[in-house]
């Protein structure tokens, strides 16, 4: 294994942890107060001062890995790409570039939220993260349009769906932040790219989970935009629809991550029905002196009306 499956999991594990965090912290937020529930931008991990951003500090922390790490092997040549090198030194850039446009994004919300010199309302956040995943799903789509790796190409194309539907998801926040909804599907929106990481590590760089007919190039530098060829037309179809399975069963994962986390949360924090059903209110004991009274004024009404 190269450095490319190495970096693959490194991002995995980041977007991964990122996205339960985000899941568990929206859940018990909402189950704790439906009514007053409004999606955040992020989530403290403590009240203590010295934990509260350790959150954004790793995020910050795993951007700048991935910033350098996009900008380093912009330099490689690549033949699996059509053109010359530069077309894969611009890609590698444009994906450095709107890894530093999280980067900024994540600097001014810590800004914003420890300081006053950048007040940023979060429906403007959301708003701003819904054009950087736009422009990643952008980036991935271009990306997998001037590869000659049918792999790579796929899963290229595939982590770009994600992107949009996390753009959407986050335009919908924008307009609509009380809407629970649209914030765990963000959370699973951005889980499912995690795993589809890995994913795309595992089938790119490991042997043992190449699809049959498919094979590594020998002559390209390990790593770099993925380095595996099918050569027979049968086998490239066979390896799509396998990457078209795994996705499913990764998809369905994320949902059963969202309904256990759900589940866990509402059993710990309790249930409070909204619409169309009703909660029972608390009922103050009433003395035994307030109960004989009430009883003689009805047996007095009863006697009027008779």
């Amino acid at each position: 294994m190269g450095g490319g499956v190495f970096y693959h999991i490194f991002s995995s594990a980041a977007l991964v942890s990122l996205a339960l965090y985000h899941l568990v912290s929206a859940t018990t937020t909402y189950l704790k107060s439906p009514l007053a529930y409004v999606a955040k931008p992020y989530h403290p991990v403590s009240s203590s001062h010295r934990f509260k951003y350790l959150q954004l500090y790793l995020l910050i922390t795993c951007l700048l890995i991935a910033f350098a790490h996009q900008t380093l092997i912009s330099s490689d040549s690549d033949p699996l790409l059509k053109g010359s090198t530069p077309v894969h030194r611009f890609t590698s850039l444009q994906s450095a570039a709107v890894l530093f446009l999280f980067l900024i994004l994540s600097l001014s919300l810590l800004i914003s939220d420890a300081t006053s010199l950048l007040p940023l309302p979060s429906d403007l956040f959301f708003a701003l993260a819904s054009a950087v995943f736009f422009l990643q799903s952008s980036s991935s789509a271009s990306s997998a349009s001037v590869q000659t790796s049918d792999l790579q190409a796929k899963c290229d194309s595939v982590s770009a769906q994600i992107s949009a539907l996390a753009a959407l998801l986050c335009l919908i926040l924008a307009c609509q932040p009380r809407m629970f909804v649209a914030d765990v599907g963000l959370g699973g929106a951005v889980c499912l790219q995690g795993l589809w990481m890995l994913q795309t590590g595992l089938s790119l760089y490991v042997d043992a989970f190449i699809p049959d007919g498919c094979h590594k190039l020998l002559d390209v530098v390990s790593g770099v935009e993925g380095s595996t060829k099918c050569e027979l037309e049968d086998s490239r179809l066979r390896a799509v629809a396998i990457l078209d399975l795994v996705f499913v069963v990764h998809a369905m994962f994320v949902v059963l991550i969202v309904m256990v986390t759900y589940g866990v949360a509402a059993k710990t924090y309790g249930v409070r029905r909204l619409g169309g059903s009703y909660e029972a209110l608390p009922v103050a004991a009433s003395s035994p002196a307030e109960s004989s009274s009430n009883h003689i004024q009805m047996k007095a009404l009863t006697g009027t009306q008779a």
